[in-house]
């Protein structure tokens, strides 16, 4: 059997504010884009998510699958370090499930006439910003002998994980109550 720390706080732990994220995502991301057809034309400068051993890429319905490379290689090592804490603590491995990546200004705006709470100036415009589901996960070996791990816990070892990095200087990060989410931006 396994053992998970329950996580406390998680409202003032990650509490990186916009303003933080925005001035990261200036430095090391891209021009905001205004349509998904212009995001097609920046690949040079970006780098496609998706599926892999670490994580799943969700429906994307506000957002689009590119990052900036130093973003991109921030949520392998989020899905690495999770997935090396689970089995640390000898459980089943899971995958994360990313739910909002690059969003465009025509995303941004949609967003915002269903969402009054997104903002029309987010870090998600830059490349550099990802919005990593706390909610849902997918085991890996469904077949595994142990036991289903509860959600409360994969988001408690979740936790653990964006905290290390946070403190090690690697990312900002914001608890999403609303969005069940965290959302983490890549720093310089």
């Amino acid at each position: 059997m396994f053992h998970i720390n329950d996580f406390h706080n998680f409202s003032r732990t990650f509490n990186d504010l916009n303003e933080k994220q925005l001035q990261a995502a200036h430095l090391i991301g891209i021009s905001p884009i205004a349509s998904r057809e212009e995001a097609e034309k920046k690949l040079d400068k970006l780098k496609e998510v998706k599926d892999c051993d670490l994580y799943n890429v969700d429906s994307l319905t506000n957002s689009v699958p590119f990052l900036v490379n130093k973003a991109a290689c921030l949520l392998d090592t989020i899905g690495t370090n999770f997935q090396d804490s689970l089995g640390k603590k000898n459980a089943p491995k899971y995958k994360l499930i990313i739910t909002s990546i690059l969003r465009t200004h025509d995303d941004i705006k949609k967003l915002h006439q269903k969402n009054g709470n997104s903002t029309l100036n987010s870090a998600h415009l830059f490349g550099t910003t990802v919005d990593v589901a706390y909610t849902r996960y997918e085991k890996l070996d469904p077949e595994h002998e142990l036991t289903d791990v509860p959600e409360d816990k994969l988001k408690a070892v979740l936790a653990e994980v964006l905290h290390d990095l946070q403190k090690g200087g690697k990312c900002y990060v914001r608890y999403e109550v609303k969005q069940g989410c965290f959302h983490i931006t890549a720093r310089p």
